[in-house]
């Protein structure tokens, strides 16, 4: 069996969040070890809940490894690991990615540049339609629409770019076998065939409550942006703003009526600095994005070169034709370091710079 076999196992151990997990596998070494290790050394485990590691052991006993990994398999789910070169690249640069992700649908959507559009549940009409309006218009440039496939807004979303034949991925809070909400199972079929459900938490994984923040830093973590249509003062929606905002991402919101409260959300992240969004062109051109320089291949050209941002543009002259650590960039540009990883995520899926093994860069072009 593979380290990311064991990592899947993990995965499923109660209580076991990517937090605890890194600390868990940092003090065996690796995820093989950690699935075998003695009582004595998984109770020894600094700050690790007690309860985890009983649920460590209970799991152990009760499965077969190799057994969970072939049903993985028999269900059509593949299984990414943070060290895979198919693994998201704006997501593998976030705080605490995912070591494993779990897709049904087609992993090479995941290297497409993204953009979350999240929202209400209870949407409006209004909000349904925008949302539909604009996820369209932005899967038409090429931009990946990512969403959570939950009722309200983000069905509108996925259908919007699903009616205008774009690629869309739905992030779940549960497993990738399970529906949910049930009366989008035909909508889930659709974005399996046209792009890709995936998930953090292993098949069979109900849609618990607390399930759904932890989803939310994925939803965000995997894009360049996130627009927010129609979000009460408690939204989740908010949560996922909160998680964009630390990964380094634009904000963009679309205002609706003041009378209603589904839109103080939205109205109060405007006011804080949030880009007012009233058609799809007010995001592409806060992101620089320009449509028409992709080539045949779906690879923006070199014509995208002269449109970078001078942060960009500082990142891209430290760059060269010999690879060059993450590390090095950063102190070469004197930047901070989220803001660094930020950019070379999203210039890695522009096309403009490739990742090698051990977090170095190298230009494409």
């Amino acid at each position: 069996m593979e380290q990311k076999d064991f990592y899947v196992l993990l995965s499923m151990v109660g209580g076991l969040g990517p937090r605890r997990l890194e600390a868990l596998t940092g003090v065996f070494g690796n995820p093989e070890n950690a699935w075998h290790g003695s009582e004595k050394d998984l109770y020894s485990v600094p700050g690790m809940p007690r309860k985890v590691i009983d649920n460590l052991l209970a799991l152990r006993n009760r499965v077969d490894p190799g057994e969970e990994i072939n049903k993985l398999r028999e269900k059509g789910v593949r299984v990414i690991s943070l060290e895979e070169p198919a693994y998201p690249p704006c997501l593998r640069h976030i705080y605490d990615p995912p070591r494993v992700i779990y897709i049904k649908g087609k992993p090479e959507v995941l290297h497409h540049p993204m953009f979350a559009v999240v929202g209400a549940r209870r949407a409006s009409y209004y909000g349904q339609k925008v949302a539909a309006k604009i996820a369209g218009e932005l899967s038409l440039t090429g931009l990946c629409i990512v969403s959570g496939m939950a009722r309200g807004i983000d069905t509108a979303a996925h259908m919007g770019a699903l009616k205008e034949s774009g690629n869309t991925v739905a992030v779940l809070g549960c497993g990738v076998d399970v529906v949910y909400p049930r009366e989008n199972r035909k909508l889930m079929a659709q974005i399996i065939e046209k792009g890709a459900v995936i998930s953090e938490f292993p098949p069979g994984t109900s849609p618990a409550a607390g399930n759904f923040p932890q989803r939310n830093r994925v939803i965000s973590g995997l894009c360049r942006g996130v627009l927010v249509i129609e979000a009460g003062d408690k939204s989740g929606s908010l949560i996922t703003v909160d998680f964009a905002l630390e990964q380094g991402r634009e904000v963009f919101a679309v205002p609706g009526q003041v009378t209603n409260p589904l839109n103080r959300g939205a109205h109060r992240l405007i006011k804080q600095g949030a880009r007012l969004v009233e058609e799809a062109a007010d995001i592409l051109e806060e992101l620089g994005y320009s449509p028409e320089q992709r080539d045949s291949s779906g690879n923006e050209g070199e014509g995208n070169i002269i449109n970078l941002t001078p942060q960009e543009k500082k990142v891209y002259n430290i760059i060269s034709d010999s690879p060059i650590s993450s590390e090095l960039i950063i102190g070469k540009s004197g930047m901070e370091p989220s803001e660094i990883l930020s950019l070379l995520s999203l210039m890695e899926i522009r096309g403009l710079i490739r990742q090698l093994p051990g977090h170095r860069y190298v230009r494409s072009q």
